[in-house]
């Protein structure tokens, strides 16, 4: 399960995001799926809810969108803007 930084603020919008690490000091522009990731992520939404909902919303194929998803949020957690956490709640 992957869960959004402490340090990270964001505001979303109609056009996607505006994502502030306020650690780093590292400002970050998403697109419309990228901002509804990161606002699913928020909500602790898990991966695999996280693609029911994009599949749903954006009229996706499942496979494609498991495959962007993942890779996505392996971006997200290689900029720190999101923590992997274990199942016992642990990073």
């Amino acid at each position: 399960m992957h869960k959004v930084s402490d340090a990270v603020r964001s505001t979303h919008g109609q056009d996607g995001a505006i994502v502030l690490d306020v650690q780093q000091g590292q400002m970050f522009n998403l697109n419309l799926v990228g901002s509804r990731i990161l606002e699913l992520l928020e909500h602790g939404s898990t991966e695999s809810e996280i693609v029911d909902v994009i599949c749903r919303e954006f009229h996706a194929a499942r496979d494609l969108v498991e495959a962007d998803v993942a890779e996505f949020l392996q971006t997200l957690t290689g900029y720190k803007l999101v923590e992997e956490r274990r199942s016992g709640g642990t990073v």
